[in-house]
């Protein structure tokens, strides 16, 4: 498994956090050297020119390492298949499902992304774009990770779904699992900006934290079609206001909630 590390002074740890968070990263580590700096340890994938290219900017010095995955992805050994609905379950690529009769099964391998299928704000907002879903709808997947969202779309009958995502590692990892799941190369995944992405959609997905969505909401607004549905998800039940108002003049008309967060379905 190839990490990126990345070397700063202990005034700057949280800062260049920030900086690695906005790349889409879903962990980091932090380790103290014999020096006095600090090593914050990521994943941004496989693909090394991706990866460069992402890092361009960056003002601290950064490495690649190589890590024993035997030792960092022990956890996978405790994933288990999570049931979306009686007949929708999302399963690691690795673990066998078992008996699901005529149950549709979304296999994922969730790679250096984040978006095994598990997680309350990832349920959700499957279950409110099932609810949307129509033949032949186009589907934007603003945020994509491993694509299971975007998967997902294809399987309830999506007629083109565009993934997009600031991490280097979700391009690969959505069209495997597009490969996985017999789609091939239906979904359109890159990194592209979503102020460049062309075109509005019927449904929209972004299941990103609050702060991303307020700084995308005039782009969020300009790509959901004039009759399309917008969903959020990455919100906390009691502290979204700030969000919907960023979000005018699309209005909530559908709201789900688990576990303490929520998605809302939103239309003009």
């Amino acid at each position: 498994m190839q990490a990126v590390v990345i070397s700063v002074d202990p005034l700057d740890v949280e800062v260049a956090s920030d900086e690695l968070w906005s790349l889409g990263v879903v962990a980091v580590e932090e380790r103290l050297t014999g020096t006095g700096a600090v090593e914050l340890w990521t994943s941004l994938g496989d693909d090394e020119s991706s990866i460069v290219a992402a890092l361009a900017g960056l003002r601290w010095p950064w490495r690649f390492e190589y890590v024993d995955e035997s030792v960092s992805e022990t956890w996978r050994q405790h994933a288990v298949p999570v049931w979306i609905a009686d007949d929708l379950v999302v399963h690691p690529a690795w673990i066998d499902p078992g008996d699901i009769g005529e149950a549709i099964a979304i296999a994922i391998e969730p790679g250096a992304t984040f978006g095994l299928g598990d997680h309350p704000t990832t349920i959700l907002t499957m279950l409110a774009m099932r609810a949307v879903s129509t033949p032949g709808a186009t589907v934007l997947d603003v945020g994509c990770g491993s694509g299971v969202l975007s998967v997902a779309a294809c399987l309830f009958g999506a007629g083109r779904v565009v993934a997009v995502d600031i991490s280097p590692a979700s391009v690969p990892t959505t069209r495997h699992n597009a490969e996985l799941n017999g789609i091939g190369r239906s979904i359109e995944v890159s990194t592209t900006p979503l102020a460049a992405v062309d075109g509005s959609y019927d449904i929209v997905l972004a299941n990103i934290l609050a702060p991303t969505l307020i700084d995308l909401a005039a782009d969020l607004i300009c790509v959901t079609a004039d009759d399309g549905r917008l969903i959020i998800s990455g919100i906390l039940t009691e502290h979204h206001d700030h969000v919907l108002a960023a979000l005018a003049p699309l209005h909530p008309v559908a709201h789900l909630e688990r576990d303490g967060w929520s998605a809302i379905t939103l239309s003009r």
